[in-house]
This record gives structure tokens, C-alpha cells and sequence, in this order.
């Protein structure tokens, strides 16, 4: 009996495409979903790793400029009230107000600190809106996808139940193929989930620390025209 269930579970094929095509239509949907969030969360991952990449390497340059004592106005003239570059853009809604905050006779109107720190208040949340775009989307995968494939496993578990009661027969040959089946989702829920934790956190940090670079040279900024603005 023993050499016969062996056969009969050597011939059954265990691979992923063969454990996919037994499966119940229902586990198979379940199976689709975790693999199309895995690669949904692949995607996002590869972007946002791009798009931080470039934003710091646009950030530092924009910093050596900065820093380059070229005169304010000049650098101005030269990026444009309208740049493509998130630290240009901070720079810019603060050299637009100072600008506007200047009267015909060469003075400045009241307020203008207020109204500069608050621009570029604005310009900073609006360029951290865009880094931390799609992040939640990877928490959510990272959270769900092993319940999705709990899920999957739970009514895989249960459909060889079934088929247990039905054959009246508890051999490997029937058991292995339907628990094997029904534990191929909870894998791939895991293998959604556990990259798209760590790169949420990991992206998170990286975000958070971009965004406190445009806030530290706002406040720098800020400090500059101060200083002008009480001369």
C-alpha cells in the first residue's frame, strides 16, 4: 500500500504551474490577484526608487548653485518662475512673492516674511505629495496580501476536505496535491507582502528626508531675506 501511494504521489506534479492549474477557480483568482499586487508593488517600488534618485540628485545641484554666490536675482533669471526641479520651485514661489512684495517706489509691502515662509510652505507640500504618491498604495499591499492569501489557503484547505469525505480516502495521494495547492497562496500573499513592507519603509524615510531638505533650505532662504529685509 505504501510503495502504491508513493507512486501515485510521484506522479502527481508539484510545480507552481501544476499546483496553479488544479487549483479551484476561486483559489486561482486569489493567486492572479497576489501575483498582479506583486508586480503592481514591483512597479511603484522601481519608480519611486528612480524618482528619489533624480530628486536628490536635482536637489544638490541646485544647492551648489545656490550656494555658488551668484547673486539671487541672477540665479532667478536663470531657472524661471516656473522650474521643472522641486528645490528650484521652492526657490522660486520665494523669489516670486519677494518680488510682488516690492512697491513702485522701492519699498516693501507689510508682511511679505509671512507671506514668502507660507509660499514656499506650499511648494514644499506640494512636491511631498508627489515623493509619498503611491506609498499608501504599497501599505496596503503590504497589509492585506497576506489575508487575501490566508484566504486562498483557508478554502483550499477546505475544498480537499471535501474531496477527502467525497473519496472516503485520506491517502497522501490525496491529501498532498489539494494542502500543497492551498499553501501556494499564502506563499505568494507573503511574497506580495514582505517586499512591499520593506520598501514602504524604506521609501517613507527616503521621502521624509528629501522633503526635510527643501524645509532646511526654505528656513535657509527665509534667513537670507530676513536679513535683507531688515537692512
Amino acid at each position: 500500500m505504501e510503495a502504491e501511494t508513493l507512486a501515485l504521489a510521484q506522479e502527481i506534479d508539484f510545480s507552481m504551474w501544476g499546483l496553479f492549474a488544479r487549483a479551484t477557480l476561486t483559489v486561482k483568482l486569489v493567486m492572479i490577484v497576489l501575483i498582479l499586487a506583486s508586480f503592481w508593488s514591483w512597479a511603484i517600488t522601481i519608480q519611486k526608487l528612480i524618482a528619489y534618485r533624480a530628486a536628490r540628485a536635482e536637489a544638490d545641484a541646485f544647492d551648489r548653485a545656490f550656494w555658488s554666490g551668484e547673486p539671487l536675482d541672477g540665479l532667478f533669471e536663470e531657472i524661471g518662475p516656473q522650474p521643472d526641479g522641486a528645490a528650484e520651485k521652492v526657490f522660486a514661489a520665494g523669489m516670486t512673492e519677494w518680488r510682488r512684495s516690492h512697491r513702485s517706489d522701492g519699498g516693501l509691502i507689510p508682511g511679505a516674511q509671512a507671506r514668502i515662509d507660507r509660499l514656499m510652505d506650499v511648494a514644499i507640500a506640494k512636491e511631498a505629495e508627489g515623493l509619498q504618491k503611491g506609498l499608501p498604495i504599497l501599505a496596503t499591499i503590504g497589509s492585506t496580501t497576506p489575508f487575501i492569501g490566508l484566504f486562498g489557503t483557508v478554502w483550499g484547505i477546505m475544498h480537499s476536505f471535501i474531496a477527502i469525505a467525497e473519496q472516503q480516502n485520506t491517502n497522501l495521494a490525496v491529501v498532498a496535491p489539494g494542502i500543497a495547492e492551498a499553501l501556494l497562496a499564502t506563499g505568494l500573499g507573503l511574497l506580495a507582502a514582505i517586499p512591499a513592507v520593506i520598501f514602504y519603509n524604506k521609501l517613507s524615510a527616503d521621502s521624509e528626508r528629501i522633503v526635510g531638505g527643501y524645509e532646511a533650505f526654505a528656513d535657509e532662504f527665509a534667513t537670507i531675506l530676513s536679513r535683507q529685509l531688515d537692512a
